[in-house]
C-alpha cells in the first residue's frame, strides 16, 4: 500500500543538480507540483523545461534568511499550500580540519544545519495549519559513523540527525512527519563524477558509489507510506562501500 502523491506541492532545495535534480524529475512523474530551490536559476529553469506537470523555480541561496523566506511566501502565492519539503541542499567539506578556511566551514554550517533549521521552521506552522505535511532532510551515512576524513562535515551531520529525530516528536500529533535520508558517498558532481559511462563503473561495475536515482527512489519511498508510517532513519549505502 502506498500514499499517492499526485498534486502534492513539494519544494526541493539544492534542486539544480545531484540528488535534488533527481528527485525532482521523479516526484514530477508521480504528479507533484514542484518548487525547485537553489542558487542557479538558469540550471533550474533547464531542469523544469524537462519536467512534466507544474513548477516554480525559485532563486534561493541557503545563506541568505530572506531567501528562504521569499521561497517559501513564492510557494503559498502560487500554490496556496505546502505538502512537503525536501531540505536537500548542503555542501560538503573534507580533509584535514586544521587545513580548511574557518570561513568554509561557517559556511558549511549554515547550509547544512542553520538553513534547514529555517526551512522547516518557515513551513511547520502552514503544516500544522493544514493538519498534515512531511519534512526529510538529506543527511549522510557521515550523521551516523564517526567518519575520520571529515569532522566538521560529521559534525553538521550528526546535529542533522538529533535535530530531526527530536523534532519528529514534536509535531507527530500535528500530522507532520519528520524524517532523515543518509545516504554514502554517491556518483554525482560532489565527486566530480558527471560522465555517464564513469558513473556506470563505480555504481553498477564497482559497487562503491550510489547513483542519484537511488536516492531520489529512497526519498519518494519515505513520501509515498501510508500516513500512519514514519521513515524516521534510512540509512543507504552503496554495497561494497567500506562503512
Amino acid at each position: 500500500m502506498t500514499y499517492s502523491l499526485a498534486g502534492k506541492v513539494v519544494i526541493i532545495t539544492g534542486a539544480s543538480s545531484g540528488i535534488g535534480a533527481g528527485a525532482a524529475r521523479l516526484l514530477a512523474e508521480q504528479g507533484c507540483k514542484l518548487v525547485l530551490a537553489a542558487r542557479s536559476v538558469d540550471k533550474l529553469e533547464a531542469l523544469a523545461a524537462q519536467l512534466p506537470g507544474e513548477s516554480l523555480v525559485a532563486r534561493a541561496d541557503m545563506t541568505v534568511p530572506a531567501d528562504i523566506e521569499n521561497m517559501i511566501a513564492q510557494t503559498r502565492e502560487r500554490f496556496g499550500r505546502i505538502d512537503a519539503l525536501f531540505a536537500n541542499a548542503g555542501i560538503f567539506i573534507h580533509g584535514d580540519f586544521a587545513a580548511n578556511a574557518i570561513s568554509d566551514i561557517s559556511d558549511m554550517l549554515m547550509i547544512n544545519v542553520d538553513a534547514v533549521m529555517r526551512c522547516a521552521h518557515a513551513v511547520i506552522p502552514v503544516m500544522k495549519a493544514q493538519g498534515a505535511g512531511d519534512i526529510i532532510v538529506t543527511s549522510s551515512v557521515a550523521g551516523h559513523e564517526k567518519l575520520h576524513g571529515g569532522p566538521a562535515y560529521g559534525a553538521t551531520k550528526h546535529a542533522i540527525e538529533t535535530f530531526v529525530n527530536t523534532l519528529r516528536r514534536q509535531v507527530a500529533g500535528d500530522g507532520i512527519r519528520v524524517m532523515s535520508l543518509a545516504p554514502a558517498r554517491v556518483a554525482n558532481e560532489l565527486w566530480n563524477l558527471t560522465d555517464a559511462d564513469e558513473i556506470e563503473k563505480v555504481t553498477v561495475g564497482d559497487e562503491h558509489y550510489l547513483k542519484v536515482e537511488d536516492v531520489a527512489e529512497a526519498a519518494l519511498y519515505m513520501l509515498s507510506r501510508p500516513r500512519h508510517v514514519t521513515i524516521r532513519n534510512l540509512v543507504i549505502i552503496a554495497k561494497q562501500q567500506d562503512v
